[in-house]
């Protein structure tokens, strides 16, 4: 399948995220990926996953789970710098992160709570899929750049108070062929943890302001045990754990994304 091209606005042009509104996901503007109507045809609530079938190339399937900010973890720690450590270097065989230290850390509560964060857990968490979209903004890059990471803004728990609902969040799973030459890029906030073939490779872990960091394959493969020709896994976990600003964007040469 081929990618959907837009205009450059720099290297990073901005795309709505679908917005979860009336018990349906709405489209993105504009319906890069063809959906004429304007919705988004993949999804109906409150099912907590997409239909793959309908998938584009540059479309990642993720699922987002809202908090209360009174969970011991939301809403109660903050930093100005990246706490790495906090995950174990290998995904869990369930494709979940393992929590790394045996109990409390300066940014988290501990394990039992750290596993509510990726797992349905009723009464804690409300779970909700969305699909974010990649597009090829200049020749071999693909990007998607939300400024104002919002997806749930009132539903599950509600705002609480605030103009978003700040306390979510997000998990991506997909695959990639690995043809050597890719990088990834990452900007935003607050924690976030890359996996690739179940492998911790990108550590941004804790609350803090936006940052990035990029990864460039051919430097990482030996640590990531991948090779030219074969394709991976890649796991993406994210947390928006305070007010009063969330960042989410990634920037890529990955050509092609696939549903596992």
């Amino acid at each position: 399948m081929r990618w959907k091209s837009s205009a450059i606005l720099g290297n990073l042009v901005s795309l709505a995220l679908l917005v979860a509104c009336g018990g349906r996901i709405s489209g993105v503007d504009g319906n890069p990926n063809g959906h004429p109507d304007g919705d988004n045809p993949l999804i109906d609530a409150p099912q907590t996953t997409v239909d793959t079938s309908q998938l584009a190339c540059g479309d990642l399937p993720v699922t987002i789970r809202d908090f209360s900010a009174s969970h011991p973890d939301f809403e109660t720690f903050s930093g100005n710098a990246a706490y790495t450590g906090l995950v174990a270097d290998q995904l869990g065989v369930d494709k979940k992160p393992v929590y790394a230290a045996a109990g409390a850390t300066p940014q988290t509560t501990g394990p039992a709570e750290f596993n509510e964060w990726y797992r349905d857990v009723p009464g804690t968490n409300q779970t909700f899929p969305i699909v974010i979209t990649l597009t090829e903004t200049s020749p071999g890059l693909f990007t998607y750049d939300n400024l104002a990471f919002f997806p749930i803004d009132n539903l599950g728990f509600g705002n609480e108070g605030n103009e978003h609902n700040f306390h979510f969040t997000t998990e991506l799973h997909t695959r990639f062929l690995y043809r050597g030459q890719e990088v990834f890029t990452f900007t935003g906030d607050d924690d976030f943890w890359l996996f690739i073939n179940n492998r911790l490779a990108v550590d941004l872990g804790g609350l803090h302001p936006s940052l990035s960091q990029t990864l460039d394959l051919d430097a990482a493969a030996g640590q990531l045990g991948i090779t030219t020709g074969g394709t991976y896994d890649m796991d993406i976990f994210h947390a928006e754990r305070h007010t009063t600003a969330s960042n989410f964007s990634i920037a890529t040469t990955i050509n092609c994304f696939v549903v596992p």
